[in-house]
């Protein structure tokens, strides 16, 4: 099974508030995306937005350039939906985010909860920070949320990386500033606990600089 089919079943399996990762609010990416982007009409990129219902919350603030990449369809057929009418506000990504082809140096914010965690191959990680130098803007803002040393080897069937400050240091590279970090307990939809990790990075400049 691709890595695209297995998350499409993820999906059509469970509703949105059933998966491990579901919270009804992400009230922490919301305060460190305002303390990045205080300018609403800043661009701003929700990697693994999926069903999250962080969109909603940042367009209920005022945000006016928002893009969510999912590499599930029918997550973000589901998202669109739940929109109505602001989901045409909205722009749609469909893809993996180590393949998928960004526009250059054009967000101010690339946000993700729970899918960096995901990547276990060298390769695939190296090919997301890629990502992300080509996609930022000087002096943009990369906000993660990834699990902490503590969490669960295992997340939706699918082994995963556990990180302290010092790996995901290691892993974003010297051209980001670290710029503060904490630990959050989630609660699953099932009662169970999760450590993540909050990192909010300033992107020190462009690959060449």
């Amino acid at each position: 099974m691709t890595t695209k089919a297995y998350w499409e079943s993820v999906y059509r399996r469970n509703s949105a508030n059933e998966v491990s990762w579901y919270r009804l609010h992400l009230e922490e990416s919301v305060k460190l995306i305002q303390q990045a982007a205080p300018d609403c009409s800043a661009a701003i990129i929700d990697v693994g937005g999926g069903e999250s219902t962080l969109v909603d919350d940042l367009l209920t603030l005022g945000y006016q350039n928002i893009s969510v990449l999912d590499i599930s369809s029918g997550a973000i057929q589901a998202t669109q939906q739940r929109l109505g009418k602001a989901a045409s506000t909205v722009v749609w990504l469909v893809g993996d985010i180590t393949k998928a082809t960004l526009p250059k140096q054009r967000y101010a914010v690339w946000h993700d909860r729970a899918v960096f965690h995901f990547l276990v191959n060298p390769a695939q990680q190296a090919a997301y920070i890629q990502q992300i130098l080509n996609s930022l803007t000087k002096d943009g803002h990369l906000v993660m949320a990834v699990f902490g040393p503590d969490s669960p080897k295992q997340c939706s069937g699918l082994e995963v990386v556990r990180h302290d400050i010092e790996l995901l240091c290691k892993h974003v590279g010297p051209k980001f500033e670290l710029i503060n970090h904490s630990l959050e307990e989630h609660h699953t939809p099932r009662g169970k606990t999760q450590q993540f990790l909050y990192a909010h990075f300033r992107f020190k400049g462009s690959k060449s600089s």
